[in-house]
């Protein structure tokens, strides 16, 4: 029986525990944390430390715009100002959305020049497809290019905004303290259906010992409408 049991010195050794992440959330009312709803059409949320200050901007009407978008795409714009002595670095593929009333679904950030490809080879697909139908329906000739040239322009319009305004890997420091981009975020899955009237969301940023962590809301209470500026 002796020679069955595990040997005491390697039996029973604890499993070694996950380090902890420091955790920074923004907060309502807590020093550091700021919020405003702007005459441009966004709420802007805002967390701010002795070394960095971080500002999400949510546009008010994401919600709709990303149905509309040619696939489920959720938007936010991040403005990060280095307040350090030494240098803060970001890599936005890091960063994750956690659709919170759709199970908890957790998305990552999407890659804005593998977004970018996506969408060209739907258009070519599209430009194919068109054609064929154009072919096998020769009186609707007009109306399926109008269609085509309309969903190409949009195309090019979305590209052209990838390409300018994305979030890049960066590096702040005392000489390029500010950077500003949009982070993209898949929003189809097989937990993300319709949306609810009131969405909540987590944005989680990992930041050089911690995670920042945003959550809001869309809208940020029952029945609040902002107007944009004309």
């Amino acid at each position: 029986m002796a020679a069955l049991l595990p040997s005491p010195g390697w039996a029973f050794r604890p499993i070694p525990k996950a380090p902890v992440v420091p955790t920074l959330r923004w907060t309502e009312g807590q020093s550091g944390c700021t919020f405003s709803a702007d005459d441009d059409g966004r709420y802007r949320y805002g967390i701010w430390t002795n070394n960095f200050g971080i500002v999400l901007a949510v546009d008010s009407q994401e919600l709709q715009k990303a149905g509309r978008r040619t696939e489920p795409i959720f938007t936010l714009l991040l403005s990060l100002r280095y307040r350090g002595k030494d240098s803060l670095s970001l890599e936005p593929s890091t960063i994750t959305l956690e659709f919170v009333k759709h199970a908890r679904d957790s998305h990552p950030a999407l890659d804005p020049g593998e977004l970018a490809n996506r969408l060209r080879t739907d258009s070519d697909r599209l430009a194919r497809t068109t054609e064929h139908d154009v072919q096998k329906h020769p009186g609707k000739k007009s109306e399926l290019e109008s269609t085509l040239q309309e969903h190409q322009k949009n195309i090019v319009e979305m590209l052209t905004f990838l390409d300018s305004r994305s979030l890049r890997t960066l590096k702040l420091d005392s000489a390029h303290p500010e950077a500003s981009g949009w982070v993209y975020f898949g929003a189809s899955s097989k937990w993300i259906g319709d949306w609810k009237q009131q969405e909540e969301f987590v944005l989680r940023i990992p930041l050089l010992d911690r995670v920042i962590e945003f959550p809001f809301a869309l809208p940020p209470s029952q029945g609040d409408l902002l107007l944009r500026r004309r």
